[in-house]
């Protein structure tokens, strides 16, 4: 594990839809500036151990948490703690990119001109566009509809989206799943040149994405015969695909899972 402190961890996760316990028993530290990948089977809660971080489960009606998750020291489920704040400090990125049916710039700015920014929005348009390796495909159609660009270019201009309100953490599901190779390849390098400014938290089906992107990998599955799902190893990538401690990531990461 990184020397620093890790900037998130779970004590003892336990998330629930309802009486449905979907999580159980996560313990976990994020390296900070580091690259994790969560990978595992389908319906092992990826997705939803990720949106816990930023409290994106709350969304969901009758969701709830146990244990907790500690952030730069606090825990985010704190009654003190306002999950609007959250979600700008820890951003997120979706599986399908979603720019809202705005300018390109207006849609790096919106969030930003929301939570009362009062800095310069040219330079901030420019900065996260930068940082996203968009601006140069972009710089003279800022006031083109976001809708108008590729796929690939819509996910980096999300990316830019949650670069611009600052977050000390970004959150990508599946970022890459509804991209061809060649647009995927530039989130991976993306990823790599934004890891020095953020932590990246990364859910991925794509096996070698996560060999390839992430410098530490947690490997979920479902806990015994339940249908809830839990971390069964975490450790630096090149380690957990090529000595696995446990003998199901030895199974999954070569293909014999299922």
């Amino acid at each position: 594990m990184d020397q620093l402190s890790p900037v998130l961890e779970t004590h003892n996760l336990n998330i629930y839809y309802g009486t449905f316990r979907a999580v159980t028993d996560v313990n976990i530290k994020i390296p900070r500036h580091k690259i994790t990948a969560i990978i595992g089977p389908s319906g092992c809660g990826k997705s939803t151990l990720l949106r816990a971080f930023n409290r994106m489960n709350e969304l969901v009606p009758n969701t709830h948490i146990e244990g907790e998750i500690i952030f730069e020291g606090h825990n985010l489920y704190a009654r003190t703690i306002d999950p609007v704040e959250v979600r700008y400090r820890i951003g997120m990125v979706f599986q399908k990119p979603n720019p809202f049916p705005k300018s390109i710039y207006d849609n790096v700015a919106w969030a930003a001109r929301i939570h009362g920014y009062r800095g310069n929005f040219d330079e901030l348009v420019e900065s996260s566009l930068t940082k996203a390796a968009l601006w140069d495909e972009v710089k003279d159609i800022l006031k083109q509809s976001a809708l108008s660009l590729s796929g690939g270019q819509q996910q980096r201009l999300c990316i830019a989206r949650a670069i611009a309100v600052q977050p000390e953490v970004i959150l990508m599901d599946e970022p890459a799943s509804a991209l061809d190779p060649i647009a995927t390849l530039k989130i991976e390098e993306l990823m790599q040149s934004l890891k020095k400014d953020y932590t990246i938290v990364i859910v991925t089906h794509n096996m070698q994405q996560a060999a390839r992107a992430s410098d530490y990998t947690s490997m979920m599955m479902l806990a015994g015969n339940t249908r809830s799902g839990t971390v069964i190893e975490f450790d630096e990538t090149n380690t957990l695909f090529t000595r696995p401690k446990d003998k199901r990531t030895e199974d999954y990461v070569t293909g014999r899972f299922g």
